[in-house]
């Protein structure tokens, strides 16, 4: 292994992040649902997206940051786009087709469940206690604390004597999958029914199961 030589580059997982989508369909997925264009110089919709959820993987925090990995993994993905252009996509992304996007988000989960039962372990059960819970999907809500140092959107005193968010979660304990993430001020509660309600429904909803969900 090597760090000084010429043509690398860092962050090799990314690589396993994009093959991921594009073999579980999430590309193509998106491809089929966001509008195209001929245009010259723009960039494919679905693609750019895909590129968009691996910088944020990766640890971007603004539009600027994921730019700038983008122009870091250029040799292995192609030309980064602008920030700018990505602001200007994300903004023209509303009524039909966020609904659109939102089936697909649903949909691939399924498929990959789906492999994960026909793999020789099988789907991922839990043990509870020496017990195998064959049939039950646990759904984790836990919030947590994000510090901010400027007075932004949402942000407000916490429960910890800081200052900025406090968002509540919803993952999945059998694949460890992230369902759903409600953003909230730092100010809100993390320990009654009405705010563990407001995550439930749509961290439900994005696991593969016929059963209604209940609060």
């Amino acid at each position: 292994m090597t760090a000084d030589g010429k043509g690398l580059v860092g962050h090799a997982g990314s690589v396993l992040l994009r093959k991921l989508a594009d073999r579980i369909g999430l590309a193509r997925g998106l491809a089929g649902v966001l509008p195209t264009s001929t245009a010259a110089g723009l960039p494919d919709r679905a693609a750019m997206l895909v590129q968009l959820a691996v910088t944020i993987a990766l640890g971007a925090r603004s539009l600027l940051e994921a730019e700038q990995l983008q122009l870091h993994h250029q040799g292995l993905f192609g030309p980064a786009v602008s920030d700018s252009t990505t602001h200007r996509v994300l903004a023209g992304l509303h009524g039909q087709t966020l609904t659109r996007i939102a089936k697909v988000r649903r949909r691939v989960p399924r498929h990959v469940w789906k492999l994960l039962r026909l793999r020789p372990g099988g789907f991922p059960w839990l043990t509870v206690a020496g017990r195998t819970l064959t049939g039950w999907i646990v759904v984790d809500l836990d919030a947590t604390v994000i510090t901010s140092a400027s007075r932004k959107e949402g942000a407000a005193g916490t429960f910890k004597g800081t200052f900025g968010f406090h968002p509540l979660g919803g993952w999945c304990a059998n694949t460890g999958e992230s369902l759903a993430m409600e953003l909230r001020p730092g100010n809100a509660g993390a320990n009654t029914s009405r705010t563990t309600c407001g995550c439930w429904p749509p961290a439900w909803s994005r696991s593969p199961t016929p059963r209604s969900p209940s609060c």
